[in-house]
């Protein structure tokens, strides 16, 4: 079975960093794109971060988490990690890790999906 497993998230205060992870079960990791996803309450789910694990780990950041949080992935290990630096109140979701097409942001393609982890940043 595909299983993703997302973990990580807590409460922090503003300039805080958390560091997310994403264990993958049952699928070839390099055949997808690994993306971040949050919601906000009342808000509309967006794509955060992306990492295409088979193509030199190929990244895109959201413009508003650019150069605060960074994806990485372990290839042997089937994980990948949302490090999150300078968190701001805006930040405060829930975060989801999911895998999707190769290349892809769309989340409504995204077939596998995480539990999600709450990200609480205070101000």
């Amino acid at each position: 079975d595909v299983q993703l497993q997302a973990s990580g998230g807590g409460f922090v205060q503003a300039g805080g960093s958390l560091r997310l992870s994403c264990a993958a079960s049952g699928f070839s990791f390099d055949r997808f794109t690994i993306g971040w996803f949050r919601q906000a309450p009342g808000k509309e789910r967006e794509g955060v971060s992306f990492i295409r694990p088979s193509d030199d780990d190929e990244t895109y950041y959201l413009d508003s988490v650019a150069g605060r949080f960074t994806i990485s992935s372990d290839s042997t290990t089937n994980a990948v990690y949302l490090q999150m630096n300078s968190l701001k109140p805006e930040d405060t979701a829930v975060y989801y890790c999911a895998a999707g097409p190769s290349g892809s942001r769309r989340s409504d393609l995204y077939a596998y999906w995480g539990q999600g982890t709450l990200v609480t940043v205070s101000s």
